[in-house]
């Protein structure tokens, strides 16, 4: 608890919470084969008080205006989808304004960082969580620099995007490939180009045309030491069905692997549109009235409790719906020489499926461990 005379007597740990948050949603969410999807969203505002704010392009609102930045990190797995890191993005107006800092209540610490620093730092600390995953997925935005390199060392795999200007070369053992990604994709016969789906979405499987590239093969010790094995480095191109607009991301993965999986990979960024669009529609994720440092982190961590809890919910429901038996209709019923349909034979559900229904609801969040987290002090 905040002690007397304290002059922020409500003051909680807010990346405490998000720690709860992440491993909370992984008790059901977990799997080896996850994937990370790196994102961001914007946050519209009035004036120049709320911290981070400035005039600068958000695809919220598809143009440049006066907003707050946050850059999120989501897992996918094929159990469902949460939010477990989140930052606010300062541009260097804020950063090297001190009286602003001070407004806000910035931390002294807290200095000017990239965003695709900002996702870096969030992916190594879910590593150094032991968070299982195999994937790393982004747009444009993170898809170059030094989260590639950070990867390569980790051993996870990635499908990045990329512009259409960035350059790509083969190596030796893989056919000749140089030159930018347009330029490439241009150059590609007819018959490197494979229909596939990136996943279901609202309207049926999400298709389009892919081809992909392998560029070279790269023995794993030389980015982790005592690794074997052999890793590909590729790239790999969505060329839309309706108006040919082309999408670009350089690959890294396990030698071998194929296309599919690689479009499977890039197809889970769908799920953290998703999250931002339910948690802002649901969940107030866009209702801070806050104008603080510690307030933005504060509303945005209790949004994704929330919306952990809906994604728990969620997985254990239709898990109980899977598991529960069919109930007999009235065409399907015995006769008359057999159970009566109101005797215990043949119930109308079960007790084991009414207790699969009521375990549906989410596990303990560890009450005791949230309270301590919301009263440590900062």
């Amino acid at each position: 608890m905040a002690a007397a005379g304290d002059p922020w007597p409500g003051r909680w740990n807010a990346d405490g919470l998000r720690d709860v948050v992440r491993d909370y949603a992984l008790e059901t969410l977990a799997d080896p084969d996850a994937v990370l999807v790196v994102d961001e969203t914007g946050f519209l505002k009035q004036g120049k008080a709320s911290c981070g704010v400035a005039r600068q392009y958000t695809g919220s609102a598809g143009k440049i205006t006066n907003c707050q930045i946050g850059v999120f990190l989501a897992y996918v797995s094929r159990h469902g989808h949460a939010l477990i890191d989140r930052g606010l993005y300062l541009p260097k107006a804020w950063t090297d304004d001190p009286a602003r800092r001070a407004a806000a209540h910035v931390p002294a610490e807290v200095g000017f960082a990239t965003k695709p620093r900002m996702a870096r730092v969030m992916v190594e600390r879910a590593i150094a969580a032991g968070v299982p995953f195999s994937w790393v997925a982004a747009d444009t935005v993170y898809g170059v620099g030094e989260i590639e390199m950070a990867l390569r060392r980790a051993g996870r795999g990635y499908v990045l995007g990329v512009t259409g200007a960035h350059e790509f070369n083969s190596w030796i053992g893989k056919p000749p490939v140089a030159g930018t990604a347009e330029e490439i994709a241009k150059d590609l016969a007819p018959a490197a180009w494979r229909r596939l789906s990136a996943g279901e979405g609202t309207k049926g499987p999400r298709l389009h045309d892919w081809a992909y590239l392998e560029l070279a093969d790269l023995e794993a010790d030389e980015y982790v030491e005592g690794a074997t094995g052999l890793w590909t480095r590729g790239l790999l191109i969505r060329r839309h069905l309706a108006d040919g607009e082309l999408a670009y991301f350089t690959t890294w993965c396990p030698a071998g692997t194929p296309i599919e999986t690689l479009v499977a990979v890039e197809g889970r960024r769908w799920a953290i549109e998703d999250a931002f669009e339910t948690a802002k529609n649901e969940l107030g994720l866009d209702h801070n009235e806050t104008r603080s440092w510690r307030g933005w982190h504060r509303h945005v961590s209790l949004v994704m409790l929330a919306f952990a809890v809906l994604a728990v919910t969620r997985h254990r429901a239709n898990e109980a719906v899977e598991q529960t038996p069919p109930r007999m209709s009235r065409m399907s019923a015995p006769s008359s020489d057999g159970p009566s349909r109101r005797s215990g034979a043949s119930p109308s559900a079960s007790p084991s499926a009414r207790s699969t229904r009521l375990s549906s609801s989410p596990g303990p969040l560890g009450v005791a461990r949230i309270r301590r987290v919301l009263n440590a002090r900062t």
